[in-house]
């Protein structure tokens, strides 16, 4: 889970742009951080789908098919996995938003 940030990008979008530090420390933020007009929200509201659809329209994680083998004059059912003809779900639209994985934030309950 530690790529799914935006700091695998090399991009803190929450940072300030009024760090405290020597020029050193500023340019280290400067190479990190893209000057910003508008304020970023914390929160996070789409996500890419883990599911798909099949070819009869069905949503699901993942698609198997039984088959029937005949061994030794016995028939046997088993299951195989599907990979074939599957469509991604896309971008589903979180209902409350998430905070953003990479937002500096403590979370306190009391």
């Amino acid at each position: 889970m530690g790529a799914s940030g935006s700091k695998a990008r090399g991009l803190w979008p929450f940072a300030s742009a009024a760090g405290g530090g020597g020029p050193e420390a500023a340019g280290a933020e400067q190479a990190l951080v893209r000057p910003r007009s508008r304020a970023v929200p914390p929160f996070v509201f789409t996500r890419r789908g883990s599911m798909f659809y099949d070819e009869d329209g069905d949503l699901a994680h993942e698609f198997y098919e039984e088959t029937i083998i005949t061994k030794n004059g016995q028939k046997r059912a088993k299951l195989r996995r599907v990979h074939k003809n599957l469509i991604p779900q896309g971008i589903v639209k979180l209902d409350p938003p998430r905070i953003h994985v990479d937002f500096p934030v403590i979370l306190y309950e009391m």
